[in-house]
């Protein structure tokens, strides 16, 4: 990459950091250009976080050295901390303050021109959404505020360069897109954006990004290059009984990276290897019926795993899991939840049947958690009825914990125990008999991909591989239904693969899993969806039925030379919602083929060189927004009568 001096922000060479023998980070080259969104992707540990604060010129560097703004990371830091934005992944902001409290304070903070501030403020708000909390405090806030109120504080003296790391961490994807949109206002005004994350679908949203792995840089371009530059084919394919299917293409084909999407299996083939005789023989040999089979495009999760080396990626083996009863394993109907006079959960209804993986999903403060809490027992509902496993909730609660398993958003093992310690405990927690205890720890310890890491503390394990070690505790006495909330948020692409692998094989073998989440990849992964807004379930069906019966418009996907420039043009357009994708600008409108004639006249009077432009399928994202906003108008329209 040549360009001229000024037009980098961030010139790195062999930037690396020690502790004692430790190294966290080696031999980090990088440069990042003006006017860039620069995304920083990398499992549990691979030196993200200590990169950026070292950019941000919090952290020295241990060897090499790195120039931000034109100003040395080490000589001169402070340069650099009052002129950048910074926002880390904790909340950072002073909670017994109000939102225009903690605005106030930033702008004395960063010396903003008194002149200049309350149309700063006002401006940073009304992006935001924020304007009606002004006088809420900041601890009272949901997540989603709560990131988008720091992001506000970081961008409120409109600095050139904005440091985020995993900002949308645990946010749900209509807070995850706001913040997005107020990152694209901060790009046309020419702020600079370096951005951590673990969500794939954001890292497409960036012109170029940085894949880290064991602290070292080991690939770094645009999302599409990287995409083109994959070696080999990806295919798309869908064959029953599925994990039958997985399993042999697993044992045939493991350089394929076989890997489950819902309902459909994902491979990687070599071209001109041969490999596709063999992996259709091999399903052929244990007798599984192939319906369809389609080349597709590679994901950038696939580019992630694909370079990443192989022992790396090879999935744990889980165990067989015996569940029992017939019928439905969960029933609700009609199940409310007050609060005083607040209603969080209101008259929901919905059944999950066995061997069902059931995804409950909804925006923060949305009554996820306060339904798996009265599922599980641990909250009574106000109105309606349940049954869990065959039990009435209420009914006898010792039956109902022995026969289900739970697993909370925050990580809920002992940190100061050993692997081995929190299974024994969990053991005797779920009274599993003496006789089965060994068998039961040691496929534990095989599920986790643990064995020989008994004596190892929890606290010193990485982040993915204590998510699988709290799912083996959940599972160890065998239970019929299985409770999941938000398991995998702040886990990297490659320990969630690998997390959602052993969901289904418990899946498989009958249990019956309800799980929520905000990845909206992962969303795929299950049977079912049902879309919690308000505490009321708007909408219930598998992806593929939501996606059918959306009835909200067209996305066209558009390729262009200055793609910012370009999204700036559409913002006062009412017939079209834009977004930026990294290299590409995604645009919903209400008929695509009437709308794309318009579209390119507006492109090129502007002057810009359009390289593709074709619709394209609504992501399941498009589908949960879509589905949401339907309600709030509904919402909108019952109040305004009223």
């Amino acid at each position: 990459m040549n360009a001229p001096a000024e037009d980098w922000v961030i010139e790195a060479e062999g930037l690396g950091r020690r502790y004692g023998q430790r190294a966290v980070l080696s031999g980090l080259d990088l440069k990042i250009r003006r006017g860039e969104v620069f995304g920083l992707l990398g499992s549990d540990g691979a030196g993200k976080t200590t990169t950026l604060q070292m950019l941000a010129g919090i952290l020295d560097p241990s060897e090499g050295h790195a120039t931000v703004l034109g100003y040395d990371s080490v000589r001169e830091a402070a340069q650099i901390t009052a002129r950048i934005g910074y926002m880390s992944q904790n909340f950072s902001l002073y909670g017994r303050l109000t939102v225009d409290e903690n605005l106030d304070f930033f702008t004395a903070l960063h010396c903003v021109p008194e002149a200049a501030r309350a149309e700063r403020k006002a401006q940073l708000l009304a992006f935001a959404h924020l304007e009606r909390h002004r006088d809420r405090l900041a601890r009272f806030l949901s997540g989603g505020m709560q990131k988008k109120l720091a992001l506000c504080c970081a961008l409120i003296h409109a600095p050139p360069l904005l440091v985020l790391d995993e900002p949308t961490t645990g946010v749900d994807p209509v807070s995850r897109r706001e913040f997005w949109n107020i990152l694209y206002q901060a790009l046309t005004e020419g702020t600079t954006i370096v951005v951590s994350t673990p969500y794939m679908d954001e890292a497409e949203r960036c012109t170029r990004v940085a894949l880290l792995h064991d602290g070292r840089l080991i690939a770094c371009d645009a999302p599409g290059w990287l995409r083109a530059g994959l070696p080999g084919k990806m295919y798309e394919l869908i064959a029953r009984p599925q994990r039958r299917a997985l399993a042999a293409l697993q044992r045939a084909l493991p350089q394929a990276a076989p890997y489950v999407f819902g309902e459909r299996l994902h491979l990687r083939l070599q071209e001109g290897s041969g490999d596709e005789g063999e992996w259709r023989a091999a399903l052929v040999r244990e007798d599984v019926q192939l319906e369809t089979v389609r080349p597709i495009a590679p994901s950038l999760e696939d580019v992630f795993v694909a370079l990443l080396p192989v022992a790396a990626v090879a999935p744990p083996v889980a165990a067989e899991v015996v569940p029992g009863g017939t019928g439905p394993a969960i029933e609700v109907q009609e199940l409310s939840m007050r609060f005083g006079k607040f209603t969080a959960v209101d008259r929901v209804s919905f059944a999950v049947q066995r061997g069902e993986i059931f995804g409950l999903l909804g925006p923060n403060g949305s009554g996820k958690t306060t339904t798996i809490k009265m599922l599980c027992g641990l909250l009574a509902p106000s109105t309606g009825r349940a049954t869990v496993a065959g039990v009435e909730l209420g009914a006898d609660p010792r039956v109902l914990r022995s026969r289900i398993g739970y697993m909370s958003q925050r990580f809920s093992l002992y940190e100061d125990m050993s692997v081995g310690e929190n299974l024994d405990f969990f053991a005797g927690v779920y009274q599993v008999p003496r006789a089965q205890l060994a068998a039961r720890r040691d496929w534990a310890l095989q599920l986790a991909g643990l064995q020989g890491e008994e004596e190892r503390l929890t606290r010193a394990l990485s982040g993915g591989l204590k998510q699988r070690l709290a799912l083996a505790c959940a599972v160890l006495h065998e239970p019929q239904v299985l409770f999941l909330d938000e398991p995998t948020a702040g886990v990297d692409p490659l320990s969630r693969r690998r997390f959602w692998e052993l969901i289904g094989e418990i899946a498989e073998r009958g249990v019956s899993v309800l799980i929520t989440t905000h990845y909206m990849d992962e969303a795929e992964h299950c049977h079912t969806l049902g879309l919690l807004y308000n505490g009321r379930l708007i909408a219930l069906g598998s992806p593929q039925e939501l996606r059918a019966g959306m009835r909200a418009g067209e996305m066209i996907e558009l390729e262009c030379d200055q793609p910012i420039p370009a999204l700036a043009l559409f913002g006062d357009d009412p017939g079209v919602q834009a977004s930026f994708f990294g290299d590409r600008l995604h645009l919903l409108v209400d008929d695509a083929a009437a709308a794309r004639p318009r579209l390119l006249a507006r492109l090129e009077q502007a002057g810009h060189h359009v390289r593709r432009i074709e619709a394209v399928s609504h992501s399941i994202e498009d589908v949960f927004i879509t589905f949401i906003q339907m309600e709030q108008a509904r919402l909108d329209t019952r109040a305004a009568r009223s």
